[in-house]
């Protein structure tokens, strides 16, 4: 029986000594033929670099580079929205191109505050944006994530939240002034784009009339339009 589990171990032994050395030989030839000779990264406003920069181990090959575990460990940063990873097999170069989050939302939640994206992702700093600080609760951030989504749903991008009151919620979206309450239908939002387009100079355009975007001044009560989907 002894001599059984012996022969049993040694073969065990030669097995992985094999495994070890093979695993060793095609990460030798690997990094001598494909090596990882420098990171570049494109989009990065917020993400330092070297933090892509660490990801990539010593002597990395491209053959053995995993693309989708440096996706992970670059989204892991809450600034990352989106990252593409590519290999250059001339020059050993890998592209890491990074989308970030934008701040759109500065409130004062419960007496803490909050620097939030249009996708909810909360942020640890403005980013450089020059956004209001605004009171908000619960209800009204779920009013307002769920009204960026819209408007990005519509090829439109929500800038700033500029105020809350009462009244609705001020915000600017692609340098226009826009007052919404509550929700606002994908009609409304679909219909938008063209409506600022023909009005570039109008002052607010208002979302709160269920169907339509009313053009000008709240108080005025200027002309408006029916939402166009």
């Amino acid at each position: 029986m002894s001599v059984r589990l012996g022969r049993l171990l040694r073969k065990i032994a030669v097995s992985l000594a094999v495994a070890v050395f093979t695993s060793a030989i095609i990460f030798i030839v690997s990094y001598l033929l494909y090596p990882v000779t420098g990171v570049k990264v494109e989009g990065a406003r917020m993400l330092p670099e070297s933090e892509v920069w660490e990801t990539v181990p010593d002597r990395a090959s491209l053959l053995t580079l995993n693309p989708e575990m440096l996706k992970r460990k670059v989204k892991s940063n809450p600034w990352v929205e989106g990252v593409k990873v590519t290999k250059d097999w001339r020059s050993g170069i890998v592209l890491v191109k990074v989308e970030e989050r934008r701040a759109v939302l500065n409130a004062d939640l419960n007496g803490r505050q909050v620097v939030l994206a249009t996708d909810g992702t909360e942020l640890p700093g403005l980013g450089g944006a020059d956004l209001q600080r605004v009171e908000v609760d619960e209800d009204q951030v779920q009013e307002i994530l769920e009204a960026g989504r819209t408007l990005e749903d519509h090829g439109i991008a929500l800038d700033s939240i500029d105020e809350v009151s009462a009244s609705g919620v001020t915000a600017t979206v692609e340098g226009h002034k826009v007052v919404f309450a509550d929700r606002f239908s994908d009609e409304q939002a679909g219909a938008l784009p063209g409506i600022m387009k023909e009005n570039p100079k109008a002052p607010l355009f208002d979302l709160r009339t269920p169907g339509r975007v009313v053009i000008g001044a709240v108080q005025n009560r200027r002309p408006d339009v029916k939402a166009r989907g």
